[in-house]
């Protein structure tokens, strides 16, 4: 009988039996490979002028109250950080003129009282009456020379004026609410938004109210 012939008929069933194994193992392969979970990606960073920022430290601190804008921003070195809505005096379109008018302020104040327990939550006291309505009360003869002088005093010191005259007194940044027209004179906040401006700034940071 021919070797030749013999070895090929014993080889043949293994060559088979070694190719259908080899099928096998890289089929077993691929089906692990494919029901593998792919990797997560990486979480995408925040960017950084997307996260809000806290308005601490204040750098030069300023408070401007618009009337009609119905807010108040917040400033630092002359930057805008916050815009809070506001609720005004039940009588919110005309400056104030004297005690029991129901009208908020206008000019230049500065923070002069911090009372953390406000029944209106919390509050930041205004220097009203100013210089401008010390003047302004003398002339008309709401308030005396000596009541004029005590104003000033404080004024020049960057005390809080005196709140006894017909002038009135006691405008003060609150919270309670700012979805309505509602206060004596003052400027309203919601709570959340006074906890943080309350927080933010300091005795004799400067208050700009305008019309």
């Amino acid at each position: 009988m021919n070797t030749k012939n013999i070895s090929s008929r014993i080889l043949s069933p293994f060559l088979i039996i070694v190719v259908w194994v080899s099928l096998l193992v890289a089929s077993t392969n691929g089906q692990q490979q494919t029901d593998a979970p792919a990797l997560a990606e990486p979480p995408e960073a925040v960017p950084p002028d997307a996260m809000p920022q806290s308005p601490l430290p204040l750098v030069n601190p300023k408070i401007v109250v618009s009337k009609s804008g119905r807010k108040l921003e917040l400033y630092s070195d002359d930057r805008v950080i916050r815009t809070y809505r506001i609720g005004l005096g039940l009588s919110p379109i005309e400056d104030k003129v004297r005690q029991g008018d129901h009208r908020t302020p206008e000019g230049e104040f500065y923070v002069c009282v911090k009372n953390a327990n406000s029944k209106f939550y919390l509050s930041l006291g205004l220097s009203y009456p100013n210089m401008e309505d010390a003047a302004r009360g003398l002339r008309d003869g709401l308030i005396t020379k000596a009541q004029h002088d005590r104003i000033m005093s404080a004024l020049k010191g960057k005390k809080r004026p005196p709140w006894d005259t017909a002038l009135g007194g006691e405008i003060f940044i609150h919270g309670n609410g700012s979805q309505s027209d509602w206060t004596w004179g003052c400027v309203a906040l919601e709570d959340a938004e006074m906890k943080e401006l309350f927080d933010a700034v300091p005795l004799g940071t400067r208050v700009i109210i305008e019309k």
